[in-house]
C-alpha cells in the first residue's frame, strides 16, 4: 500500500508527464503545420513515450492500491522559431523532468518505500536515454546549420522513428 506522501508525489508525476506528452504533441503539431515532417515524428513518438510513462505510473499507483487523481494540465508553448529551437527546449524540458523524478526517488526513499524506489529506478535510466538524446539532436542541427541538404537529410532521419512500448508495459 502507498503511503499518502509517495502517492500524491506519484499523481504530480502523472499530472507531470501527460503534460509533456502534451508539449510535445504541440511541438509536432506546429512542425507539421510548417513542413517539417520528419520532425513532426519524432516529437509525435515523443508524445506517445510520455503517454506510456504516465501508463506505467498509473498501473503502478492501481497496483499498489493506491487512487490515482488526474489534474488540469497546464497551457504549453504554441511554436518554435526552429527545429534547433525546439530541441533545445527539449532538453531543458527533459534536464526538468529528471530533477522531478530524482525528487519523487528522494520521497519514495525517505519513506522507505522500497518498490517504488524499484520502479523509479527505470525512469532514472530513461531520463539519462532522453536527455543524451536531445542534446545528439541538438550538436546534429548545430552542425548542419542552414545546410538545406543536411537538414532535409535529417528531417529523413526523424521520420524513420517508430515508437517503441516501454518494457515496464511489454505484454499488457
Amino acid at each position: 500500500m502507498l503511503n499518502k506522501k509517495v502517492e500524491d508525489a506519484l499523481n504530480a508525476q502523472i499530472n507531470a508527464e501527460f503534460w509533456s506528452a502534451y508539449l510535445y504533441l504541440a511541438m509536432a503539431m506546429h512542425f507539421e503545420s510548417t513542413g517539417r515532417a520528419g520532425v513532426a515524428n519524432w516529437f509525435k513518438m515523443q508524445f506517445k513515450e510520455e503517454q506510456a510513462h504516465a501508463e506505467i505510473l498509473i498501473n503502478y499507483v492501481n497496483q499498489r492500491g493506491g487512487k490515482v487523481i488526474l489534474k488540469p494540465i497546464d497551457e504549453v508553448p504554441e511554436s518554435w522559431e526552429s527545429p534547433l529551437a525546439a530541441f533545445q527546449h527539449t532538453l531543458t524540458h527533459e534536464q526538468k523532468v529528471t530533477a522531478l523524478i530524482n525528487n519523487l526517488y528522494a520521497i519514495a526513499e525517505a519513506e522507505k518505500d522500497y518498490a517504488t524506489c524499484d520502479r523509479l529506478a527505470w525512469f532514472v535510466s530513461e531520463q539519462v536515454e532522453e536527455e543524451d538524446t536531445a542534446q545528439q539532436l541538438i550538436d546534429k542541427f548545430k552542425l548542419i546549420g542552414n545546410d538545406g541538404m543536411g537538414v532535409y537529410m535529417l528531417d529523413q532521419e526523424l521520420a524513420a522513428r517508430t515508437f517503441t512500448t516501454p518494457s515496464p508495459l511489454a505484454g499488457k
